[in-house]
């Protein structure tokens, strides 16, 4: 089971690649991925990270969260699934 991380606030410069490479002190990544404007093809700004434990995946966001990265205060969070923002379905 792998758990997905919310990385916000970042750097208009970081990749893919970059993403991965300042989670991967704290254990295996799976996934790292920069989320990009179709319209523009620039950053937004935000990205998703995707760890092999929740234990890992915390410690990553316990230290990292509030950690300035290329002069940036960058979020990190546990990652909210879009099915929980979905209403419950009617019951009948």
């Amino acid at each position: 089971m792998s758990f997905k991380i919310y990385a916000g606030n970042l750097p208009w410069l970081v990749t893919d690649q970059s993403l991965r490479e300042l989670f991967e002190p704290f254990g295996v990544v799976l996934v790292a991925e920069v989320v990009i404007d179709r319209r523009n093809g620039r950053p937004r700004g935000f990205g998703f990270v995707r760890m092999d434990s929740a234990e890992v995946a915390q410690n990553a966001i316990n230290a990292l969260h509030g950690m300035t990265w290329h002069d940036r205060p960058i979020r990190v969070a546990a990652a909210k699934d879009a099915a929980d923002d979905l209403p419950a379905s009617p019951s009948g």
